[in-house]
């Protein structure tokens, strides 16, 4: 078996040529091609936006036109921070946003359940170093004269859960989406969050039975935190960002899905 010393270094190669992406929304009936299996070259480059680590090496899309562009910061799977992420910025730099898919594991991606494992709860056992990672993040983007000031997070399961984290630790940013993550169900602690709760979750999850999501849902209203969380019936955990491994069930939730959270970038984010 692999040791955690000796994880592959993720690719942190960018597109032949970084340019920006054009504006390309995709149709209301659809879903970016990222997710599908089907995304084009990258185009985005890489970028080291936290300056106190310069082993943590994020992926920057930059979307077509002066701006000002909201910007959304990417966290990755428990995997680390792999093309299939990359891709996803891409496709939010499509739709307009200023994307940075941010970087967890200093440069790391895992190649086996055992060493997901390894760098989760490496990372996990350092909650503040999370926040630092993604207030410089937030701090990058802010600084760039073609955002908006504006900056929501998303995550997806691992990067879910510290999603909800990040929330929970800062407040310098604008908005939480949250793909199947690590939840709470204390109204107490939900207290800190300002803004807008995004959340998707799968009915066929077994890490997170919609009881648990009902339960975030009620600690949520509890603190007068405005929410719009929906469970998707008969699709499993990862069902969004791998529509490609079941399209015959992922397909119609997965755009149902992208079209809510669609609208709550433009609400929380503007146009």
């Amino acid at each position: 078996m692999r040791s955690i010393l000796f994880l592959f270094l993720a690719a942190v190669v960018p597109g032949a040529a970084a340019e920006p992406v054009p504006h390309a929304p995709t149709p209301e009936d659809a879903v970016p091609d990222a997710i599908l299996g089907k995304a084009p070259p990258l185009r985005g480059r890489s970028v080291q936006y936290y300056p106190d680590h310069p082993a943590t090496v994020g992926y920057l899309a930059e979307p077509a036109g002066e701006g000002p562009h909201g910007a959304v910061i990417l966290i990755h799977e428990w995997n680390g921070l792999v093309d299939r992420i990359r891709q996803v910025a891409d496709a939010f730099a499509a739709e307009g946003y200023v994307a940075l898919a941010a970087d967890l594991y200093s440069g790391r991606t895992g190649n086996s359940r055992e060493e997901n494992l390894a760098l989760v709860n490496e990372t996990l056992a350092r909650p503040d170093e999370i926040i630092r990672n993604l207030d410089a993040a937030v701090a990058f983007l802010k600084a760039r004269p073609d955002v908006n000031g504006k900056v929501a997070a998303i995550g997806w399961c691992y990067g879910g859960g510290v999603a909800l984290s990040f929330a929970l630790g800062s407040d310098n940013h604008e908005g939480t989406a949250i793909f199947y993550g690590r939840l709470l169900d204390d109204p107490e602690k939900m207290k800190h969050i300002h803004h807008e709760i995004h959340g998707t979750f799968a009915g066929n999850d077994t890490g997170i039975p919609r009881e648990a999501v009902d339960r975030f849902v009620a600690a949520l209203r509890k603190a007068g935190i405005p929410n719009d969380v929906h469970v998707y019936d008969d699709v499993e955990h990862g069902f969004w960002l791998y529509v490609d491994r079941d399209p015959e069930k992922n397909l119609g939730p997965a755009v149902h899905a992208w079209q809510r959270l669609r609208a709550y970038l433009r609400r929380t984010l503007g146009d």
